[in-house]
């Protein structure tokens, strides 16, 4: 089994992928005006309308209610990202900050709530856990 994508219910798509694109640098893939991709090599971010839900199960998803995921991006630097992103990100929880883990992260809200962490292995075993 392959991890592939997680996916944002949001009742403004169009906003969502801005978001995304300028706080990742990465541009989304269209296939309709209720769903867009942002893929990266690791895995795809998904965000769709709240119109796609009732095509899964009617009611089983609710945008901008999320309060126990954290959407993970690993960055070359995450103090230079932070730096970048002060424009776009209006509701940082937490600023960079090393964690006991070796990771240096950066956790926001994007403009549904939904955490976001940027981070950047810092450590000689997170970098070697990450390395590519």
């Amino acid at each position: 089994m392959d991890f592939v994508s997680i996916r944002i219910i949001t009742g403004d798509v169009a906003r969502l992928v801005a978001f995304y694109e300028r706080a990742t640098g990465v541009t989304a893939t269209w296939a309709t005006e209720d769903f867009a991709e942002l893929a990266t090599p690791g895995a795809t971010l998904a965000i769709a309308s709240t119109r796609t839900v009732p095509l899964f199960a009617p009611g089983s998803a609710r945008p901008a209610d999320n309060r126990s995921v954290i959407t993970e991006f690993l960055v070359d630097d995450v103090d230079k990202v932070h730096q970048n992103l002060t424009e776009v990100v209006t509701d940082v929880v937490a600023g960079p900050t090393t964690m006991p883990w070796g990771n240096r992260s950066l956790l926001f809200r994007d403009p549904d709530g939904n955490l976001v962490n940027f981070f950047t292995p810092v450590t000689p075993a997170a970098r070697a856990k990450f390395a590519r």
